[in-house]
């Protein structure tokens, strides 16, 4: 936590390691798309303390031409079931990664912030939705944080009053 984030509170509902971490990896790369309904249940329990009566659920956004290639954004998928799981509001294109961004596998803390400077937009047809707004963002996986961070950069840009983040696994470090 050596870099200030701009969320105000964040939540993962498992670490990523063992089964989970093939779940994820499933979800992500394997076609798994029906894995997003079960663990919406467990996005639901994590964000039970930091999610507002009025709170807008988004997911982190991929490039279209990534989302051309896997056919689906695994993190709208867990994002739409969330919503339907807590009867929230959704609005799965509040934000737009209007540059494609090379894979962040294998690049230190430094050089996932720097890959992500600027690539995430409020979608400005969008941003009407999240003025005044808590956005709750919900993504896979948080290994820095800094596809969250340009995430919630974005929302707070665009107007949202507070931005939470939600991740289904997060990357923890080796005590």
């Amino acid at each position: 936590m050596r870099r200030p984030r701009p969320w105000s509170k964040g939540r993962s509902a498992l670490l990523y390691q063992g089964r989970a971490r093939k779940m994820v990896l499933a979800l992500k790369h394997g076609d798994r798309a029906e894995i997003a309904r079960p663990a919406a249940k467990w996005l639901a329990q994590a964000a039970s303390d930091i999610r507002a009566r009025d709170t807008l659920i988004a997911p982190v956004p991929l490039h279209w031409s990534r989302l051309v290639k896997r056919r689906y954004n695994q993190s709208a998928l867990l994002a739409q079931a969330l919503a339907a799981e807590i009867d929230m509001a959704l609005c799965p294109d509040l934000l737009l990664r209007g540059r494609r961004t090379v894979s962040l596998d294998g690049k230190t803390q430094a050089q996932r912030f720097d890959v992500l400077q600027g690539a995430i937009q409020a979608n400005p047809k969008r941003r009407h939705r999240m003025s005044g707004r808590s956005v709750l963002l919900v993504d896979d996986v948080m290994t820095s944080g800094a596809t969250l961070a340009a995430s919630a950069e974005a929302c707070l840009a665009g107007g949202a009053r507070e931005v939470c983040v939600l991740t289904l696994a997060r990357v923890a470090k080796e005590a």
